[in-house]
């Protein structure tokens, strides 16, 4: 009688270990909707050579969340060789063109980069972007945007993103730009430093009709 119930008891508990297996697969290993990347603040500059109208579409508008001034089916603008812009919808006066949005689409790649003390952003971000081709008035709008965020932080791995932002946020300007840059700097908050090759960059070279963007990341993983 005794090892009867041994059998029972052991059987018992076989099927609910098989049973809490099933749910722990499907719970933790089965993967779900891919993580949504926020494209935070990106901001379009226009300098053209003369005054003129131009169009500016992006390619993930069904992932907008915000912009300023109001996307509609589109910015319709007019651009002043100075980066004034006029909307031409509302008759405003704009610096840039503004815009958010979500995307399934972006996977920041950390294989090349910088590993930077959060006391060090500012100065880094400096040297850094201007390297990359911002001008003052460009990068100091970027830091005052994102010192804040990282400054607190033990260090940032940071990297900039090139081919993966622009497959996953494309930009249509028209008429078509000599020149356009396209700066996208992806973050992770670190405890510790961390050995990354550094990443190099193209010597930018601002040609007639140029369009700059700038935009970034928290990767929070």
């Amino acid at each position: 009688m005794g090892k009867f119930i041994i059998r029972r008891v052991v059987k018992t508990l076989v099927i609910i270990f098989c049973i809490t297996a099933v749910f722990f697969t499907i719970f933790y290993f089965t993967p779900g909707d891919p993580a949504r990347c926020l494209l935070a603040k990106p901001v379009i500059y226009l300098y053209p050579e003369t005054a003129q109208e131009v169009y500016v579409e992006l390619g993930c508008e069904d992932e907008l969340a915000v912009t300023y001034p109001e996307y509609g089916d589109g910015w319709h603008v007019l651009a002043e060789p100075d980066g004034t812009i006029t909307d031409l919808s509302d008759g405003k006066e704009y610096s840039y063109l503004f815009w958010e949005a979500e995307s399934s689409d972006m996977e920041a790649d950390f294989s090349k980069g910088f590993c930077v003390r959060g006391e060090d952003t500012a100065e880094f971000l400096q040297e850094t972007l201007a390297a990359i081709g911002l001008t003052p008035r460009e990068y100091n709008e970027f830091i005052v945007y994102w010192m804040p965020l990282m400054q607190g932080n033990e260090y940032n791995l940071i990297s900039f993103q090139w081919e993966n932002y622009d497959a996953a946020a494309p930009l249509s300007v028209t008429p078509e730009p000599d020149s356009i840059l396209r700066v996208f700097m992806a973050y992770k908050a670190v405890d510790e430093p961390v050995d990354i090759e550094p990443q190099t960059f193209e010597p930018f070279t601002r040609d007639g009709f140029t369009v700059v963007e700038w935009g970034g990341t928290e990767v929070t993983d």
